[in-house]
């Protein structure tokens, strides 16, 4: 178990030498489909000034601005426009401090040592400390934690300031992508009150709570006192929960508001005719599956599910339920866009005789199955069910579509029915998403899928600082899940999002939706 004394007398990383090294692994590339870019986001000189109004496809009257909480993009969209974190990733992918502004780690990624950066001042007046970031970590962690972040830090076997500037992170085993995850929109660093962070709204980001009505707006002003200069540029902003996709394109064609997330696949094209919306199309980490349960039959079977893997037309997804808006999956969790994806390995095309084959091995020559779908799982889930269930009858797979209520769908039917549709947002870096999704006792393992090599891997890539050698493991990963594991990954969805040409912008950050969730920071009104 690493500690202070072993990190004393341990070759320490620098954050430099981190960047370069395998904690650089979850790095996303910007990647636009629809490549378009407004004159706006050419322009090299953001100014201030303005109001910057938003709709939002997500949002409850059940909100609450206590990160722990975050669980839809409008509450997200608040977390990182309020408050500060330790670390950020920036809008080319790197990961880079933010309420840190350097950080050591030793050699065996154990320990980790946060200096905090100087000056920062949260929005009540208070000065940035330890204690704050103490309070905030201890917020998540504990058995009687609700918080969706409690995963990440149940890796931390503890945390102590060393000083009124230092952070001291010890962790149960190496991780050589630890000052990733606490760029997860859920650690927001808030001021410590008697031992307790203050979850009211309060932060140390760029703009500052005016007012919020859960599941309806909120609003907020410009940080007098942030310290990062370059950032923030909109006086104030709005963001409406917008739920309905037609009013959400209404409100933004009318000028009603400014942008808009998750464009309506199937007429994003006529906005893109529209000489005064910009449509983003990002290639990032959000993918959809079908999920086989492993450990009930037949899908217990490896080469079962080899042969549905080989029924499903995964450009036929493409076309046609993402209207090209996304990436062909092949079965692994890792996109493109990351650092650890691996570009050599074949892409499973459609192949019905592959299908047969793999079923005449498991000892059958036709199968028939249900599968559970509702939109719930995904916009289009029951119409790509159906699809597969045109593809699959072609290799004597004959699949009954089983429409699900909507309501309580992931109560009834996610982790529970042996076939099932779903999606994950994905995550930044591999380690994160194999440990959440894939790993043997993972809580969010959809399929039920143990493989022991896969997990042996997982436990080595995450500790090792060679970025070379974390490659060659991940590679292997990424085609142990293609062949061998229960869930699907057809086609790989990107954020489209629609903004008027009034606003600019620069390169947009994949790792989380609208910009890394920092359009309300990093946009700007263009010069007319």
């Amino acid at each position: 178990m690493g500690n202070w004394e072993e990190r004393s007398t341990s070759a320490r990383l620098s954050r430099r030498s981190i960047l370069k090294s395998a904690a650089a692994a979850g790095a996303l590339a910007m990647a636009s489909s629809s490549g378009l870019l407004s004159a706006g986001a050419q322009e090299s000189q953001p100014k201030k000034g303005g109001h910057f109004k938003i709709g939002i496809g997500a949002g409850a009257a059940s909100d609450s601005l206590d990160p722990a909480t975050y669980t839809n993009s409008f509450t997200e969209l608040f977390g990182k426009t309020l408050h500060g974190y330790l670390t950020g990733i920036n809008a080319d992918g790197k990961l880079g401090g933010e309420l840190a502004d350097t950080w050591d780690v030793t050699k065996d990624a154990k320990t980790w040592t946060f200096k905090l950066r100087k000056g920062v001042e949260f929005h009540n007046g208070k000065s940035l400390d330890a204690q704050d970031v103490l309070a905030s970590m201890n917020h998540h962690r504990g058995e009687q934690s609700k918080s969706a972040a409690k995963d990440i830090l149940n890796a931390v076997e503890e945390i102590r300031a060393d000083g009124s500037s230092t952070v001291v992170f010890t962790l149960k085993e190496g991780n050589a992508d630890f000052a990733y995850l606490l760029e997860d929109f859920h650690l927001a660093i808030m001021p410590a009150k008697d031992g307790k962070a203050d979850t009211s709204g309060v932060g140390a980001g760029g703009y500052v709570l005016d007012n919020i009505d859960y599941g309806v707006k909120g609003s907020g002003k410009r940080h007098a006192n942030y310290w990062n200069s370059d950032a923030a540029w909109f006086d104030s902003f709005e963001a409406l929960s917008i739920q309905d996709v037609t009013a959400r394109t209404n409100a933004l064609t009318t000028g009603q508001i400014h942008a808009m997330d998750r464009c309506d696949l199937k007429t994003a094209h006529l906005l893109e005719r529209n000489k005064v919306i910009e449509v983003l199309s990002i290639a990032g980490t959000q993918f959809y599956t079908i999920d086989m349960m492993c450990d009930a039959a037949p899908f217990d079977n490896p080469d079962v599910r080899l042969a549905f893997k080989y029924a499903v037309d995964r450009q036929q997804l493409l076309d046609t339920l993402l209207h090209g808006h996304g990436q062909l999956g092949n079965d692994h969790p890792i996109s493109s866009t990351n650092r650890f994806f691996a570009k050599d390995l074949p892409q499973r095309q459609y192949d019905p005789d592959k299908a047969r084959f793999h079923l005449k091995k498991a000892g059958l020559t036709d199968l028939k199955v249900s599968l559970s779908a509702a939109d719930a799982a995904f916009a289009g889930a029951v119409d790509a069910a159906t699809i597969y269930q045109q593809n699959a009858a072609k290799a004597g797979i004959a699949i009954d579509v089983v429409r699900e209520s909507s309501d309580g769908y992931w109560d009834t039917v996610w982790l529970k029915k042996p076939f099932y549709m779903a999606y994950w947002l994905g995550r930044p870096t591999a380690d994160w998403m194999f440990s959440q999704g894939y790993a043997a006792n993972a809580a969010w393992n959809n399929s039920h899928w143990k493989n022991a090599r896969f997990n042996e891997l997982l436990v080595k890539a995450r500790s090792d600082l060679d970025d070379a050698r974390r490659l060659e493991m991940y590679t292997e990963m990424q085609g142990i899940c293609s062949e061998d594991c229960g869930e699907m990954a057809p086609v790989f969805v990107n954020n489209v999002n629609a903004l008027s040409r009034k606003i600019a912008h620069n390169k947009i950050g994949a790792n989380w939706d609208l910009d890394g969730f920092r359009c309300v920071e990093r946009w700007w009104f263009a010069a007319t």
